[in-house]
């Protein structure tokens, strides 16, 4: 009896593992490749990062249709950021020390991007920052490269100056107003490189203010802001507190043009401020919907059949990341961390529906930007500005 109880014992532990493993016997785990995803899915930023969301899972449902990477299909593994600079650090200790990822991507916000990092770094994990631009993302405070943290998106000194001559030749505007987010990396950087060649490109900057995220209420300093009579107002903040800002400049009867970043890229925008309040409004981007490019074209249509709505920026560089990625572990040869770091490292030319992209010496995208304009509810392409 007790050899039978044995033997049936034996047989099923064998069946059960051979159901865990698969035909043949071989693990399920060795025909996946799990890529981490550290996302803003709640909180104030909520709309990056389920957008960059989006686009990532729709490049590994193309990818996996086509093969999947070495032959294994992409499997992500997604860890909410909440919005906080702590959360994101917590969320990419799970991915890197729960689950065990080899590669990890994600986060719209610098400074989330710069906690979460400091645990990658740690472990030796590759991190391909989507839309962080602040440079202390890939830059240590010692100003040397982090061996594996790179980025998808362009950074803020190139982005500031896109946004500085912009309002100096195209707008023609000499006298600007700074209202910055006293609390974000990404806010602070973006101002610094804007206000810098702004005033070398000769204008004026006639006030800077702060406020922090989560205020609601600008109506006293932007009261101050008007009685020094700006031509426009720069605003390098995220949509949230930017939406509440300009329209209660409207309402205060401040016609100046805003001027704005990449964080003012989402629907949520328009919900905040409203359409009218939004004209004369412009902003610097990674991408726009209406660029005029094979890459661009396909990519919009799938991602509208896919979500039923047109991609913002966010969501085409959680595409272009993923797409990216499963080029450099194609070119690693294997599924490892030290040689996928080494691949992304050596990132030339790679033809991403945001433009044609190569890594710098110090991890970072080199890479056009756009010029978006707000008319009647509607984002409009002004112009590209190469690197």
């Amino acid at each position: 009896m007790r050899r039978k109880l044995f033997v049936t014992a034996a047989a099923l532990a064998c069946a059960a593992a051979l159901v865990t493993a698969g035909c043949g016997g071989e693990k399920k785990a060795d025909n996946i490749v799990k890529i981490g995803v550290v996302s803003e899915m709640t909180g104030g930023s909520a709309t990056y990062g389920n957008s960059v969301v989006n686009g990532m899972k729709l490049a590994q449902k193309e990818i996996n249709a086509a093969g999947g990477i070495l032959g294994k299909k992409v499997e992500l593994v997604v860890a909410d950021s909440k919005s906080e600079p702590a959360e994101a650090a917590n969320a990419m200790s799970k991915l890197v020390n729960q689950d065990k990822v080899p590669l990890v991507s994600g986060l719209f916000s610098s400074s989330s991007a710069i906690a979460a990092c400091n645990i990658s770094e740690a472990s030796k994990i590759p991190y391909l920052a989507i839309g962080a631009t602040n440079p202390a993302v890939t830059v240590g405070k010692d100003g040397k490269t982090k061996p594996n943290t790179f980025r998808m998106c362009f950074i803020d000194p190139f982005q500031g100056t896109v946004g500085a001559n912009f309002v100096l030749n195209e707008l023609k505007a000499k006298k600007a107003a700074i209202y910055i987010d006293n609390s974000s990396d990404y806010s602070k950087g973006l101002c610094a490189f804007f206000e810098e060649n702004f005033v070398k490109g000769g204008g004026q900057v006639v006030a800077k203010e702060a406020y922090l995220q989560k205020d609601t209420d600008f109506k006293a300093v932007l009261t101050k802001i008007k009685a020094t009579n700006p031509e426009i107002i720069y605003v390098p903040g995220y949509y949230e507190e930017v939406g509440k800002i300009v329209k209660q400049a409207r309402e205060l009867g401040i016609k100046a043009a805003f001027v704005g970043g990449d964080g003012w890229d989402s629907p949520k925008m328009q919900e905040i401020a409203g359409n009218e309040a939004l004209n004369n409004t412009y902003f610097t981007n990674h991408y726009s919907a209406d660029a005029d490019t094979p890459e661009s074209k396909a990519f919009v249509a799938a991602y509208e059949k896919e979500y039923k709505q047109r991609p913002d920026a966010c969501g085409v560089l959680g595409y272009d990341g993923m797409k990216l990625m499963a080029d450099a572990i194609k070119r690693a040869g294997a599924v490892d961390s030290a040689k996928i770091s080494k691949a992304l490292a050596e990132t030339k030319n790679f033809k991403a529906v945001t433009g044609q992209t190569s890594l710098n010496e110090k991890h970072d995208a080199v890479k056009s930007a756009v010029i978006i304009e707000f008319k009647d509810g509607k984002q409009i392409f002004r112009a590209t500005v190469k690197p």
